[in-house]
Formats: structure tokens, sequence, C-alpha cells
């Protein structure tokens, strides 16, 4: 199995700051998933780079004494360099299809399902809102970029049987603002 978890809630909008911690709401949520993760078989623990991904594992990391590596490849979606507002333009994107996202787009989500299916069994992943999604979509077969609406510390599960990912539970998902 494959866990992915989405980060908890950050301190700061994404459209504010380009890389914030965790809220004290998002360190409890990083807690929770944590004591649920250590019922679980995992044996790998890896993460965005970004802080609330890091933060977000740390819980776990902490009460699984396991270490914990970060995975460029499971960071947060990229903003192409003409892009000058970043909130609209993710708007944009998260209503429409993978076909129309940009190249940039492309090859971070190409490379992001590549990663995953290279993954071993039990390892746990701790990501982002649209990489969940980009996974569960691709999984299900769907050019929609959004999916479903991950909740903040949700998990969601997947099989990973000879690089071939499938779905086997959704995370949690909750109406968040996240737009």
């Amino acid at each position: 199995m494959i866990y992915l978890v989405r980060h908890g809630e950050a301190a700061a909008s994404w459209g504010s700051h380009p890389d914030p911690g965790l809220s004290e709401t998002g360190k409890t949520q990083a807690e929770v998933v944590a004591r649920g993760l250590m019922r679980e078989p995992i044996t790998q623990a890896i993460t965005s780079p970004m802080a609330r991904c890091q933060e977000t594992a740390s819980y776990f990391a902490k009460a699984s004494n396991l270490p914990l590596t970060v995975q460029p490849a499971v960071t947060e979606i990229p903003t192409p360099s003409d892009v000058t507002e970043r909130v609209p333009w993710l708007r944009g994107l998260m209503s429409g299809k993978w076909n129309d996202a940009p190249d940039l787009v492309k090859t971070w989500r190409n490379g992001l399902i590549d990663t995953l299916a290279a993954l071993p069994d039990k390892t746990v992943v701790f990501t982002h809102f649209v990489a969940v999604n980009a996974i569960v979509g691709s999984v299900e077969g769907t050019d929609t970029v959004t999916v479903f609406r991950p909740n903040y510390c949700s998990v969601t599960k997947l099989d990973n049987t000879s690089g071939t990912l499938r779905l086997v539970e959704r995370g949690q998902s909750l109406e968040t603002k996240v737009l």
C-alpha cells in the first residue's frame, strides 16, 4: 500500500505566502494523522520539500522513528514563468483538463506519476492537494484536474502492483476553501 497524505492546514493562505508552515490547527491535524498512520505497516516516508509537508511529515517521523526523504517530484504544482498572478492561473487550471495544461505542468504531473509508480509498498508520501488529484485522476483514467477535494491530512490509499497504481480508497473529502 502507498499512502498519500495531503499536508495539514497551512499558517498562511497559498496566495499570500510562497512556503508557509502549519497553522496551530494544521499541527493538530498532523499529530492525528501520525497516530493513524502508526497503525499501518509503513517502512518508508517521503515528503515534498515544501515546509507544510515537511512539518506534517515530521510528526509521523518522530512517532515512527523512520527517516524522512525529501523528494522534489512530489512537490507543489509548478507555476509557468510567464504567469504573473498564480492564484487566478491555478483556479483556472484546477477547473480544467490536464491536456490543456502548459508543458511545464504536464512534465511535473508525469514525473509525479512515474515517481509514485516506482515506490515500494508500505510507503507514505506527504504531498499537496493538486498532487493527490493528479495521481487519483491518473489511476481513474480521467483528464479532469480536480477529481475530488482531499481534506487536510486526509489519507488516500493506493495499491502498487508491478508499477501499476490502483486506487484503493480516496482520502476524506471535505469542501475546504482552498481556492
